[in-house]
């Protein structure tokens, strides 16, 4: 099983030093464009993932086709064959896109981390962990940055670790939006490395309290002074009764 933390320190790593090495400007313009903006905008609204987040799957799942589903590129008005299956047909593409985020793995709609690593791993997951397991940054983000070199998926459980990813990555296409629209930011919790816990210290036990020095109204047991106090005692008892 696929350590999320772990994924997630690596790719707040590889979002700090990564480097386009392709042109990713006419896909970006195209993402953040006020029309497909809008409709992006509309199914935040009604699931709380960010809108940039869909754009970049729209792109990568279907090259930002109006007429297909959000979660694997299949026709629109047909039942889905392509995992996630059975899904659809949808009446509008927000109504497949709602669905994907919400009803289907790895369900985007309750992810709270939108930080660059938590983002960047949500995106992974949504295209699957199988990269992650090879131990190879995943093309469907990386692909087009200096993080990722080879590995592809050629198709369903068939990984060629020669193949170079011809698509473009979330992560690059996040890196140019980001230069056209400065109200793309990242929010969210800052991933750390996981702190070890302490080794519990064993309670130290109180020393004994020492018992306070003789005096008058306390006279040590067994002395001169103990002895007359019990005399007065019992003579002050004698008078009492009287």
């Amino acid at each position: 099983m696929t350590d999320l933390i772990a994924l997630k320190v690596a790719n707040a790593k590889r979002w700090a030093s990564a480097k386009t090495t392709r042109d990713f400007t006419a896909v970006a313009k195209r993402l953040v464009a006020p029309f497909a903006k809008g409709r992006y905008q509309d199914v935040q609204d009604r699931t709380a993932v960010p809108w940039w987040v869909i754009a970049v799957i729209h792109e990568r799942e279907a090259s930002q086709r109006f007429d297909t589903q959000l979660g694997q590129g299949d026709p629109l008005n047909e039942v889905s064959r392509h995992v996630p299956t059975g899904r659809g047909p949808f009446k509008t593409w927000e109504d497949g896109a709602i669905d994907a985020l919400v009803n289907c793995a790895p369900h985007a709609a309750l992810n709270k981390d939108w930080s660059a690593a938590g983002a960047m791993t949500l995106l992974e997951t949504y295209n699957g962990l199988g990269y992650a397991n090879h131990g190879v940054p995943s093309p469907y983000v990386w692909s087009g940055t200096d993080q990722y070199r080879s590995g592809k998926y050629v198709r369903d459980g068939v990984f060629d670790p020669n193949v170079i990813d011809s698509q473009l990555g979330c992560a690059g296409l996040l890196m140019e939006m980001m230069k056209l629209d400065p109200n793309i930011t990242f929010t969210g919790s800052i991933v750390q490395q996981p702190t070890p816990r302490p080794t519990p210290v064993p309670p130290v036990a109180p020393r004994p309290t020492a018992p306070p020095p003789p005096s008058i109204s306390h006279p040590a047991s067994g002395s001169i002074g103990a002895s007359i106090a019990s005399l007065f005692s019992a003579i002050l008892s004698i008078f009492k009764r009287k």
